[in-house]
C-alpha cells in the first residue's frame, strides 16, 4: 500500500545492515527517547566506521530544538475514517544484492537512512557482536531464549479467554508530530519496523496484527518496557507490606554499601533519581551501559576488570551527585531494584513477577528475563513477553488496578500515585540532564508521562517498544518493533499520535 499521503512518504521499512564494527554501534538497554541528533554526539568521532551515517544521525531532518506536541488530550482525527480494514497487511519486498545501497531518507521526515541488507540471517544464532544490529536484530528480538540464558516467568495456570470485537483503526488519519501532513494508522505501523501491534478498549481487543516471525504466542524482547514491569512488581511487594520504598537500598542489598547507592532510597530507584554515575553513551565502549552488558554476558568482554555478575558490577558504581535531585535516566537503577525486590520478597524477582503479576492478571503465555552467569535477572531491559499479555498489563492501569475479570492485581493507591506523580516529579523531570522532548511531562513508578496530562502514560523501550495507556478512554495500545537504530523521534511520536487517534475514535464511537 502507498505510504504517501499529503506529503513525503516514510523511509522504506527494510532491515538495515550493520556498520563494519557492529559491536560499537547499537546496544540494548534504554536511554531517554530523544532525537538521534541529541542522543548521538558525533558518532563518527567515536566510531570511524559510522562516518557515512554521521550527518544523518546528527541532523536527520529532525530539528534538535523542536518540541513534540504535548499529549494533553486525545487528538482529533484529521479526516473521517472510511474503508474496510485489510485482512492482511502486505509485507514490504526484501531488497537483496551483493552491494548494499544507502536508502534515501524520506524528505523532512526525520527518518534515519539505513543500509539495506545484502543477505539473510544465517541459520546459526548471531554472535554477541552481531545480535543487536541489523540484519540480525529482528530475529534476535524474537529469539532471546534460543541463544542467551533466561529465567522463565510462568503464565497463569488457567488464563481466561480474552474478549474481542472488530474496530476499524487502520484507516484512521494521523497527524505528523511536528509537520503539516498526515498518514494512515496502517502506514505508520507498516513503515516503522513493526513486529506486531495491538489495541485494547476497556479490556476487549479491537485490533491485532503480526508481521514477520512474531506470533500470538511469541515473546518479544521488551528492552526498557521491562523497567515498567519491574517497578510495578516493586509496588505490589510494597503494598503487601514487605518493602518500604523510603528505606535505604542498602538495607535490602548490603553488598551495595560501599557503592554509589549508599544513602539512596528505594523510591529514588523507582523514579530514577539517585546520584549514581552511569553513562548510557552507546557509542562509547567505556560507558557504564556497555560495561554492564559485559558483566551479564550480553556483549563481548573487552574490559577484564569488569566483574562477571550484575550485582558485582553494580557494587563498582560510584556517586556523582546528591541523591533525590533531578530525574536522571539510568538503566542500572532498575537492575538494583530487581535485587531489592528479591531480598524483600524472599525469592527470585522473576518468580515474584510470575506469581504476583502474571498469574493474577491472567497472562496467557510464558515470559522470560535474561540472566547473568549466576542467574540474576537483567530487569532493566531483559524481559521478553507477548503483545496480548502486555495489553493485559496496561489494562490494569486504565482499570484502577483490576484485571478484566475484576481481580484486583494492583492497589488503587499505587495506580493513582503513578498517574498523580510525586509533589516534585514534574520539576525533577524538567531538570533532567538529558533532553526528553516531553515538555511538562514526568517519570513516575517506571512510566513516562509525555505531556502535562496526568491521564496518558507510556512504557517505552529502545528499538520501538511501547505500551500506551489512557485511563480516560480505557484504551491500551502496544507496539513491538525492531527499529535498526535504538532511537528515532519521528517513529516514536508518530506511534504515540496513532494510538491517540485510536483512543479518540474508540471513545467517540467513530471506530
Amino acid at each position: 500500500m502507498s505510504s504517501e499521503i499529503e506529503g513525503a512518504p516514510f523511509a522504506e521499512n527494510h532491515e538495515g545492515v550493520a556498520p563494519s564494527d557492529p559491536a560499537s554501534a547499537l546496544l540494548t538497554g534504554a536511554i531517554p527517547v530523544v532525537p538521534t541528533g541529541i542522543a548521538y554526539q558525533d558518532p563518527a568521532a567515536e566510531v570511524p566506521q559510522l562516518a557515512p551515517y554521521a550527518e544523518a544521525l546528527l541532523t536527520g531532518a529532525i530539528p534538535v530544538v523542536a518540541e513534540a506536541a504535548p499529549v494533553t488530550a486525545a487528538l482529533p482525527i484529521v479526516a473521517p475514517a472510511t474503508g474496510a480494514i485489510p485482512a492482511v497487511l502486505a509485507e514490504p519486498e526484501l531488497f537483496t544484492g551483493a552491494i548494499p545501497v544507502l536508502a534515501e531518507p524520506a524528505a523532512l521526515t526525520g527518518a534515519i537512512p539505513v543500509m539495506l541488507p545484502d543477505e539473510a540471517v544465517e541459520a546459526e544464532p548471531p554472535t554477541l557482536e552481531q545480535w543487536q544490529v541489523p540484519p540480525y536484530l529482528r530475529w534476535s528480538m524474537h529469539h532471546i531464549k534460543d541463544f542467551l540464558p533466561v529465567r522463565m516467568i510462568d503464565p497463569a495456570p488457567r488464563p481466561r479467554e480474552i474478549e474481542r470485537r472488530r474496530a476499524e483503526l487502520e484507516t484512521l488519519t494521523v497527524s505528523h508530530p511536528w509537520e503539516d501532513r498526515v498518514a494512515s494508522f496502517a502506514d505508520v505501523m507498516q513503515q516503522s519496523f513493526t513486529d506486531g501491534w495491538l489495541v485494547m478498549h476497556r479490556g476487549t481487543v479491537v485490533a491485532e496484527r503480526y508481521f514477520d516471525e512474531l506470533t500470538e504466542s511469541g515473546a518479544h524482547l521488551l528492552m526498557s518496557v521491562s523497567k515498567s514491569l519491574t517497578a510495578t512488581v516493586a509496588g505490589i511487594v510494597a503494598d503487601a507490606g514487605e518493602l518500604d520504598l523510603d528505606k535505604p537500598v542498602t538495607d535490602y542489598v548490603p553488598e551495595l554499601k560501599d557503592s554509589g547507592y549508599d544513602g539512596a532510597t528505594v523510591r529514588q530507584l523507582v523514579d530514577m533519581r539517585t546520584g549514581v554515575k552511569f553513562s548510557e553513551e552507546y557509542l562509547n565502549n567505556d560507558a557504564e551501559v556497555r560495561l554492564l552488558e559485559e558483566a551479564i554476558g550480553w556483549a563481548p568482554k573487552r574490559h577484564p576488570e569488569v566483574p562477571d555478575s550484575l550485582l558485582g558490577f553494580l557494587a563498582t558504581l560510584q556517586k556523582k551527585t546528591e541523591h533525590g535531585e533531578a530525574f536522571d535516566y539510568k538503566s542500572c537503577e532498575t537492575d538494583a531494584l530487581g535485587f531489592v525486590i528479591e531480598r524483600a520478597a524472599g525469592e527470585h524477582t522473576a518468580d515474584v513477577m510470575s506469581k504476583r503479576l502474571w498469574h493474577p492478571m491472567s497472562a496467557e503465555f510464558a515470559a522470560n528475563v535474561g540472566v547473568d552467569s549466576v542467574g540474576a535477572g537483567m530487569f532493566d531491559g531483559g524481559v521478553s513477553a507477548t503483545l496480548r499479555d502486555l495489553a493485559k498489563f496496561g489494562h490494569l492501569f486504565v482499570n484502577q488496578g483490576r484485571a478484566a475479570d475484576g481481580t484486583q492485581v494492583l492497589t488503587e493507591e499505587w495506580v493513582n500515585d503513578t498517574f498523580a506523580g510525586g509533589e516534585d516529579s514534574r520539576e525533577a523531570f524538567a531538570k533532567s540532564p538529558e533532553p526528553t522532548l516531553m515538555p511538562g511531562g514526568m517519570y513516575r513508578n517506571g512510566f513516562w508521562f509525555p505531556g502535562e496530562s496526568g491521564d496518558v502514560m507510556l512504557a517505552l523501550g529502545i528499538h520501538g517498544q511501547m505500551i500506551y495507556m489512557n485511563r480516560v478512554t480505557g484504551v491500551v495500545g502496544v507496539k513491538l518493533s525492531s527499529w535498526p537504530t535504538p532511537q528515532d523521534a519521528e517513529k516514536l511520536f508518530w506511534t504515540l499520535r496513532s494510538f491517540e487517534a485510536a483512543s479518540w475514535a474508540l471513545s467517540s464511537g467513530a471506530a
